[in-house]
């Protein structure tokens, strides 16, 4: 409902723009017919345009030469059209100002108070290559996120895509704080500096100690300082690449795999995490609880223990305690009902 209420108020601001290309070329079209009417009476190139702006702006100056019976029926049309024209444009021109200021106004006190209603969301700080990408990935997962970014230009393409997005500093304490950080699950670092991710991980470490935070890291060495800045997760975009390469040539099966499990090749098949909670209308005791039921069609890949031991390829008898996650793979309806199922949502 976010995304369409921008795009909607990116959808007014192009008819307003359109309406005032449209001012821009009648105006020039009645310039370019008064100047070449004027001209073929006789006038110079210069003195046909002068004649002509000086007769559609109604600035009350007296003829350069004396015109014709004819030139006097020509300028009677140029008068009537032109001053027509000119008093419709600046109309238009008045309407469309207002309407843009109005628009600018509401559009704030709105993305104001789309930001107030935001809890256990996410943040993702940079527009860029790598912000770009994670927050098309959480639009798709349909998270609520917010982008911020410096640059108006990268925030205003996260708006066109439907995105809520703010023009701010997030290495500033304020910044975080208008976007909700108190009240946020998780923040993204996508900045192109390691420095300024630094300075957001601190910042927001500070502001919310239990904020899960992920970065990226260009220089190896710059991941443990980030790491020890409070960052949980730190990727090193050049390093995963150069490991995928050269498992692309020796494992390339299990590049396929892990391909089509996190890119989604095929759309009714996706991979999810999904706690099980103490409580519920159903609490199982073992994984076979879980398998028993046939019509959920998911299969468990590893269980993520609450005490955070990760167990592979988990047997039936495996115990199943509150808080632990499932990593599932399976159709998304049926990863959906097995998510009620456990969590009793």
């Amino acid at each position: 409902m976010e995304g369409h209420t921008v795009l909607r108020s990116w959808s007014r601001r192009d008819r307003l723009v359109n309406r005032v290309l449209i001012i821009c070329g009648l105006i020039a079209l009645v310039l370019l017919i008064g100047t070449i009417g004027f001209r073929i009476i006789g006038y110079s190139l210069f003195d046909a345009f002068y004649m002509t702006l000086i007769t559609i702006t109604t600035v009350g100056y007296q003829e350069i030469r004396p015109l014709t019976q004819a030139g006097r029926i020509f300028n009677s049309f140029i008068i009537f059209f032109g001053v027509t024209a000119m008093f419709f444009a600046v109309g238009a021109m008045t309407q469309t100002i207002i309407q843009l200021e109005l628009q600018d106004r509401y559009g704030k006190r709105k993305r104001k108070h789309m930001i107030a209603e935001l809890k256990n969301h996410y943040i993702v700080c940079g527009f860029g290559r790598v912000g770009r990408n994670a927050s098309f990935e959480l639009q798709r997962a349909n998270a609520p996120f917010i982008v911020v970014d410096r640059n108006e230009e990268r925030a205003e393409r996260a708006m066109r895509a439907g995105m809520l997005a703010v023009v701010s500093d997030a290495t500033h304490d304020e910044s975080l704080r208008d976007v909700g950080v108190l009240r946020a699950r998780g923040l993204i670092a996508a900045l192109p500096s390691d420095a300024e991710n630094l300075f957001i991980i601190l910042s927001a470490k500070t502001l919310n100690p239990k904020l899960t935070v992920v970065t990226r890291a260009s220089e190896e060495e710059a991941g443990e300082k980030l790491r020890r800045a409070g960052a949980d997760t730190v990727f090193a975009p050049y390093t995963m690449a150069g490991q995928r390469l050269a498992h692309a040539l020796v494992r390339p099966h299990v590049v396929e795999f892990l391909d089509f499990s996190t890119t989604n090749v095929d759309a009714r098949i996706m991979m999810e995490q999904v706690q099980v909670a103490d409580t519920g209308p159903f609490v199982p005791r073992t994984l076979r609880d879980i398998q028993s039921r046939s019509d959920l069609g998911a299969i468990v890949l590893a269980i993520r223990k609450a005490e955070g031991q990760m167990l592979f390829n988990p047997p039936p008898e495996t115990t199943v305690k509150a808080g632990d996650f499932l990593i599932v793979v399976g159709e998304q309806p049926k990863l959906k009902k097995l998510e009620a199922l456990l969590t009793g949502s």
